[in-house]
């Protein structure tokens, strides 16, 4: 069975690396959200992206500044 496509907030990366990183840090921070393939609707540097509540937004944003890590793009879409 398919998943109901629901909104959510993509973040995109320029690398792997930061892909990662991402993930790393939302996991010792205990943020939402998984790294999951980019959409195909989104063209992104890496093949990985990083998917949580769009309410999330804000949040990332300021633990992603703090942590110094670089997103590409952070997209809203059907996912």
């Amino acid at each position: 069975m398919m998943r109901k496509k629901e909104l959510k907030l993509v973040i995109t990366f320029h690398t792997t690396a930061d892909a990662m990183a991402m993930e790393k840090v939302c996991k010792l921070h205990d943020a939402p959200g998984r790294l999951i393939p980019v959409p195909r609707s989104i063209s992104a540097g890496c093949g990985l992206a990083w998917c949580a509540d769009p309410d999330c937004r804000e949040s990332l944003k300021a633990l992603m500044a703090q942590a110094g890590v670089k997103e590409e793009e952070l997209h809203e879409c059907m996912v």
